[in-house]
This record gives structure tokens, sequence and C-alpha cells, in this order.
């Protein structure tokens, strides 16, 4: 499986950027979709998950900000970022698994990453 993401760029506290993933190769196993970010010093993290069911997971600190969704006609998955923060800041990962749970450990496959800036 390959993971293309794009979507990332600078933008100005309280904008929004939509990111996004379009996975290619053996797909079939898939049974969530998620996205991390890491910024400098700092572990790797949750930030929303998707799953065939349609079930959502997001981390505390983007709940009502952030929302994931999926194409899966495209077999692409999106994050729209709204309010953004210089907290926000950080290299945006997206992630595929086959065991359907969202942690770090459960990914079979990543992307590059994106950059995500937002500026005060």
């Amino acid at each position: 499986v390959q993971l293309q993401a794009s979507g990332g760029g600078l933008v100005q506290s309280g904008g929004s950027l939509k990111l996004s993933c379009t996975a290619s190769g053996r797909i079939g196993d898939i049974n969530v979709r998620a996205w991390f970010r890491q910024s400098p010093g700092r572990k790797r993290e949750l930030v929303a998950s998707l799953t065939n069911f349609g079930r959502t997971n997001y981390a505390d600190s983007v709940k009502g900000r952030f929302t994931i969704s999926g194409d899966n006609a495209k077999n692409t998955v999106y994050l729209q970022m709204n309010s953004l923060k210089p907290e926000d800041t950080a290299v945006y990962y997206c992630a595929v698994g086959a065991t359907g749970r969202s942690s770090r450990g459960n990914m079979d496959y990543w992307g590059k990453g994106t950059q995500v800036t937002v500026s005060s």
C-alpha cells in the first residue's frame, strides 16, 4: 500500500486547511484510516481516525475543530482543519491499518508526511 498525502502549508491562526491522503496498491485489507502528527521534541500522536464502519475518533485537542472523512470511490481520506492554532504546527502523517484500531502500533502503512505551520 502506498499513501500520498497533500494539502499542508502555512496558515494564520484561526485559518483552515484540508489535508488529503490517497491510497493505492493492495487496499482491500484496510479497515482504519488515520492522521497522526509530530512536532519537534514530541512523540507522534493520533489526531483522528476513521474506520470502515464510519466510526471516528479524535484527539481531545482537536475535537470540534477537525473533521476526518473519507471517499471510498477515490480511496482518499481527508482531514478538514478549522480554527487552527499555533500548537497545531506539526508534520502530519496519514496511516492505514488492517486491525481497525487507531493506535500508532496498529498502523501498517504510513505516508511521508506533510508540514502544517500555523503562525500566530
